[in-house]
């Protein structure tokens, strides 16, 4: 790596905010030993940016030996993110590959069909004709002789092992705030009737400990490995056999990987296992501190690397958590440059959101959203609902409030596409959204305020959460709802010259201030500082909807005279 021509490598031409001073310190870490150089970024400081400026920094063909590697990496959990990069003029010289799902196959007769299940993956022995045309392959090798290769956090960890992208001198991980539970995400083994075709077959023991999942975990790697053969003796496949076998070869890595690690005395991995419901019920395995699986995955896949993020809030807690050690990683600060008032924090809350005190205090909190609305009738808002249970909850709540001609939603399966509606919709409408805190880019009129529904705590039901709190971590607790929090504040407010407000409805939220404080940025310690009470309208809807279209307003009550009887033939697909 050669960090002396960061600057050059800059691609912008011109720096904005503090991205040339934390170029600089960037610099500075690795010209220092540092092998890992953490970048605490803001939201709005450019980031994509910064990543391409280090990544630039690798050692190229003709700076090396021939034992040397080269070239650079740059990733993100986000797929949003690497639309985004994939979408930016300055940074076209980062070559993107997806995965074989995001490409159409080219054959005729098959253009509709993704890569993933295209003949070559059906048929035995397929010649493929037009191999070098094919989108994805051709992307992949393009990308694989590149000078930055750009993928998605989770293509990167699977391609671990490969000769097409093999080990390079540095790696650039954007957002990488949560790797630690990302990993632990992707190494979760899920044994259930959705990822095993014989499940009726199998005779599933109540699994009291690691030992007989260990056990049942063997047992059950021989049985899908004879079904895997079977399906390699056919000829040809369907897309769903396609589909089966590939994801039976990953249950099988995955359930080999898992024994090896917990009978490896040096593992430094901790594994719970998850079984709701005893004897023939579905079983979840998770590993904690998946330590082995980021070695393999991420650490050993570049020479130095550099970890963007607004909210990695404690360098040590962060390096325990994903394995590193202390002393080889640096902390760069970037400052923020918004101004302070800009993003202004009030304090509207009415109670706590816990699970035992939430029918009590939803209606208090919708009532003061209807305040907040009419506080803002020609600007939209986004509400953070936290979880499907509440935002139901509240929809029917503002609804019959009557506000509901200014209310949007999702669920689980369009969140994407009533992102994009609301989005492009020209009425201020209020979104209620579920698990939308991050990579999520409202700047300027998309979105001039959000409220915070409840604190986002880690669910105590979670094996892992639990054992956590066991194990006294309640630190990790409070940084994980606080780098939530902190998240959430920043989509709406994405530059310098925007502005956006934010309101906190739950006092568990207060209560996270308090306890978490020495984690806090100083630049979001500044706006806790200054959060104060607003002054809201009176609850009067009919302020709230003042700038609403009629058009809207016929429209919504259309469809909900519609749903209430459901009884019209085009009533799935009216509007």
């Amino acid at each position: 790596m050669y960090p002396a021509r960061i600057h050059d490598e800059f691609p912008a031409p011109s720096y904005r905010g503090n991205q040339k001073e934390g170029l600089s310190d960037v610099r500075a870490a690795f010209e220092s030993g540092k092998d890992v150089v953490l970048v605490r970024a803001p939201t709005g400081s450019g980031k994509s940016l910064l990543a391409r400026a280090i990544a630039g920094c690798a050692r190229t063909a003709g700076e090396a030996s021939a034992e040397q590697v080269v070239d650079a990496y740059y990733t993100t959990p986000q797929v949003s993110q690497l639309d985004d990069v994939a979408e930016d003029a300055l940074l076209e010289d980062l070559c993107v590959i997806r995965g074989k799902n995001n490409y159409d196959c080219i054959l005729p007769g098959e253009t509709d069909t993704p890569v993933n299940q295209a003949p070559c993956v059906r048929e035995r022995e397929f010649d493929c004709q037009v191999k070098h045309r094919c989108p994805y392959f051709s992307d992949r090798a393009i990308a694989s002789n590149r000078r930055i290769a750009a993928m998605t956090l989770a293509y990167f960890m699977q391609t671990a092992g490969s000769d097409v992208f093999g080990k390079r001198d540095v790696v650039v991980v954007d957002e990488a705030h949560g790797l630690g539970e990302w990993a632990e995400m992707y190494a979760t083994i899920d044994l259930s009737p959705s990822t095993i075709p014989m499940w009726s077959d199998l005779d599933v023991p109540d699994l009291d400990g690691l030992d007989e999942a260990v056990s049942f975990a063997e047992r059950l790697e021989h049985v899908t490995e004879r079904r895997v053969k079977e399906l390699r003796g056919n000829a040809e496949l369907t897309p769903d056999e396609v589909a089966e076998r590939d994801s039976l070869n990953k249950l099988r890595s995955d359930l080999s990987w898992f024994q090896e690690d917990y009978r490896d005395p040096e593992s430094a991995t901790t594994w719970v296992v998850d079984q709701a419901d005893g004897e023939g019920s579905p079983v979840t395995i998770k590993p904690m501190n998946p330590e082995r699986y980021l070695k393999h995955t991420v650490w050993d896949r570049g020479n130095k690397f550099a970890l963007l993020s607004a909210t990695i809030l404690n360098k040590d807690a962060f390096c325990a958590n994903v394995g590193l050690d202390p002393s080889d990683v640096a902390l760069v600060e970037v400052g923020h440059t918004f101004p302070v008032e800009n993003r202004p924090l009030y304090d509207v809350t009415q109670g706590k959101m816990t699970y035992d005190h939430r029918d009590d205090t939803l209606p208090k909190v919708a009532r003061q959203i209807v305040r907040i609305m009419a506080r803002h009738p020609d600007e939209k808002g986004l509400i953070h609902c936290h979880s499907y249970a509440i935002q139901e909850q509240l929809d029917d709540l503002l609804t019959d409030f009557g506000v509901g001609p200014r209310v949007r939603s999702h669920d689980k399966e369009d969140r994407d596409g009533a992102l994009a509606a609301w989005k492009r919709s020209d009425n201020p409408d209020v979104f209620l959204s579920v698990k939308m805190e991050e990579a999520l880019d409202l700047e300027g009129e998309l979105c001039r305020w959000q409220v915070l529904c409840k604190a986002p705590y880690p669910n105590t039901r979670d094996s892992r959460v639990a054992r956590r709190l066991e194990d006294g971590q309640w630190g990790w607790y409070y940084r994980t709802a606080l780098r939530t929090v902190i998240q959430a504040c920043g989509r709406v407010v994405r530059a310098p010259d925007d502005y956006g407000a934010t309101y906190l409805a739950d006092t568990s939220l207060l209560d996270l201030f308090e306890r978490a404080r020495h984690d806090m940025p100083d630049w979001f310690d500044e706006q806790v500082v200054r959060m104060s009470e607003p002054d809201l309208p009176d609850f009067a809807p009919d302020r709230a909807l003042s700038g609403v279209s009629a058009s809207a307003k016929r429209r919504h009550d259309r469809s909900r005279s519609r749903s209430g009887g459901g009884s019209h033939p085009l009533s799935d697909v009216w509007d």
